[in-house]
This record gives C-alpha cells, sequence and structure tokens, in this order.
C-alpha cells in the first residue's frame, strides 16, 4: 500500500508519499514537480528519505524535508 498526499508549495506541486516495507516500517518519499514548467527537468523524485513507525510520521516527514529543499533550492 502507498499512500500520496498532494500539497501546492512556492510553485511547486509537492507529492508526499509512503510505502510499508517488509518490517513493518515506512519509506518516505517525494516527487516535486515545478508547476509551471512542462519540461522534465521541472520534476525532482526522492525515494527513502529516511523511514519510521508510522505512516503518518514518514509523510510528515517528506512534506518537511519537500518545504526545506524548496526554500534552500528551488
Amino acid at each position: 500500500m502507498q499512500n500520496k498526499q498532494i500539497q501546492q508549495y512556492n510553485g511547486y506541486a509537492v507529492q508526499a508519499s509512503a510505502h510499508r516495507l517488509p518490517d513493518g516500517s515506512f519509506s518516505s518519499n517525494l516527487l516535486l514537480e515545478r508547476t509551471d514548467s512542462a519540461r522534465a527537468e521541472g520534476c525532482y523524485q526522492f525515494y527513502s528519505l529516511d523511514y519510521f513507525a508510522s505512516e503518518e510520521q514518514a509523510l510528515q516527514h517528506s512534506t518537511r524535508w519537500a518545504r526545506n529543499w524548496v526554500d534552500t533550492r528551488g
């Protein structure tokens, strides 16, 4: 199972996701897409940013990580 959340943040569509691993933990993942770009250069994918005991923790981490990435590099 994979849970996804899509939000808008400073010109990016932020799609945080989490998936359950065989050991029961959750991997936090992220897809960032510039909303003003139809080209592939505006798409960034990050996998297994960190691991968490709950799906909610993994999703929250992905969202925080995305905001930090956009604020420092976007």
